[in-house]
């Protein structure tokens, strides 16, 4: 570059500069904007009010300010069942939930949170990211005005706490179960009287009696919820939920008002705390599992082989059926169905066979 020609841009570059400077600083501010997200979650619950709460701190922290998240935990701007309709209607910009919780609104919903016998926290991640289920998610979400993304991820989920123990298929028979979602259906197909209930309805149920029975999350959670208090039979494996993500659903007028940039970080964000979470619950269940069984007593229970095959005829049948709800449900379910063969033929030969080669009785801890 001739010395001419540098240091006429030099100078250009300095003009410029000195007129950002004497901007007022009413019209910097005024790129500054302040995001409302409701949850489904009681105010700092661990893992979930927790988790949301650091997703809006992100864009925060991220943005410098500039794009301000402030949340509103369930109750305090809507009902936490309200929360999917304030941000398609524009009345909250964003919400923190479980995208099973809007299966009234449409069936197919269910796929991007926890389908019985499913997938897991790392395969659902994998279809969402790289197997076309982000792009079915997006054209789903804008029958709604919403635009959804993974913020989050339990892991594989309890059976649920019970107050009798379960040894038949017939134990089912009038059991009154909070269970949300598809799992909740296949309970009743076997028998079951299952309701969906938000987090903070849940253990007064219990205590009344107006239900027998409740799954939640896992041990950490529900722990902190005190179900152990007014039960005692905690039982395993989660047939409902082997994977359960969480999303954080975006108006998509706001969406839309974004720059590419700031697209790009918030779905970094959402990224992070999606990984963030998964490990934190796997953190945290197993010694919130001994607390519950050492210190308050609780009697952990596996579910009998032939209850699960049974569920597992149930929930084949009722996954399918999602499919026959319109065409995006069944491109939806056809692509989950195609991927999850791909997880199980991958899963046996990876993570199944190593976790069965890690139990084999040779020696480990030395000394």
């Amino acid at each position: 570059m001739k010395r001419r020609q540098f240091l006429k841009g030099a100078t250009a570059v300095a003009g410029a500069a000195a007129a950002v400077s004497t901007l007022a600083s009413p019209a910097i501010a005024q790129g500054k904007r302040e995001l409302k997200l409701v949850t489904t979650w009681p105010k700092n619950f661990p893992g979930l009010g927790t988790g949301a709460q650091r997703f809006a701190d992100s864009v925060t922290a991220a943005t410098d300010g500039r794009l301000t998240v402030k949340l509103f935990a369930a109750g305090e701007l809507v009902p936490p069942f309200e929360s999917f309709d304030a941000v398609s209607t524009g009345a909250a910009d964003m919400y923190h939930g479980a995208d099973y919780y809007w299966q009234g609104k449409h069936k197919a919903y269910n796929f991007f949170t926890a389908v019985p016998y499913g997938f897991t926290a790392n395969e659902i991640d994998s279809w969402i990211y790289y197997g076309g289920g982000q792009e079915l998610w997006d054209e789903l979400g804008a029958q709604f005005n919403i635009k959804g993304l993974p913020c989050g991820n339990t892991g594989v989920q309890m059976g649920g706490w019970f107050n009798k123990e379960i040894k038949s298929l017939e134990d089912f028979k009038g059991l009154k179960i909070r269970m949300p979602g598809l799992g909740g259906e296949v309970l009743r197909r076997i028998g079951a009287s299952a309701i969906a209930l938000p987090g903070g309805e849940i253990f007064p149920s219990l205590q009344s009696g107006a239900i027998d029975a409740t799954e939640w999350v896992g041990p950490w959670n529900d722990l902190a919820f005190g179900f152990y208090k007014v039960t005692k039979y905690y039982y395993w494996p989660g047939f409902h939920e082997p994977g359960s993500s969480l999303a954080v659903g975006i108006n998509t007028g706001v969406w839309d008002s974004f720059s590419a940039a700031d697209k790009a970080l918030i779905q970094a964000c959402a990224a992070g705390e999606n990984n963030r979470s998964f490990a934190e619950f796997n953190a945290r269940n197993n010694d919130a599992l001994n607390t519950l069984i050492n210190k308050h007593g609780v009697q952990l229970r596996q579910m009998p082989e032939d209850v699960l095959n049974a569920i597992g005829e149930a929930s084949g049948k009722v996954v399918a059926e999602v499919a026959e709800v319109d065409d995006i449900s069944k491109r939806i379910y056809e692509s989950f169905i195609s991927f999850r063969k791909q997880s199980i033929s991958w899963a046996k030969i990876a993570d199944q066979a190593y976790m069965n080669a890690r139990l084999l009785p040779f020696k480990y801890e030395q000394g």
